[in-house]
């Protein structure tokens, strides 16, 4: 089975919506002190991440609006340095950058090959 950059996109998106349901009015105080939370809401963006590698590099110049670099530079943080992470980027990421990224997924899934 081929899985093009439809099937990335999805898979990124289904894990943008399971962050989002997730972290409604969640503080980062709360985050922070919920380890089970935490860990399931950075595994999901390490897995946003890599989907991200998987989609063609033709789809990522014609959409360089993502920030594909720092989405792959968060999960190498996440994953290499995962005691040391800036909880604060972290929670700026689930509560600002990925509802971007969401929206920006939800339109891009009528226009992937």
């Amino acid at each position: 089975m081929f899985k093009g950059n439809r099937y990335y996109l999805q898979k990124m998106k289904d894990n943008a919506d399971f962050i989002l349901e997730h972290m409604q009015d969640i503080s980062q105080e709360e985050l922070e002190a919920t380890p089970v939370l935490l860990d399931s809401m950075m595994l999901r963006l390490v897995q946003i991440s890599e989907d991200a590698r998987n989609i063609s590099d033709a789809f990522k110049t014609l959409n360089k609006e993502i920030p594909w670099t720092d989405i792959y530079g968060l999960r190498n943080r996440i994953v290499h340095d995962y005691g040391n992470v800036d909880l604060g980027i972290i929670y700026d990421t689930l509560t600002n950058d990925i509802p971007k990224i969401k929206e920006f997924l939800e339109e891009s899934l009528f226009s992937a090959e």
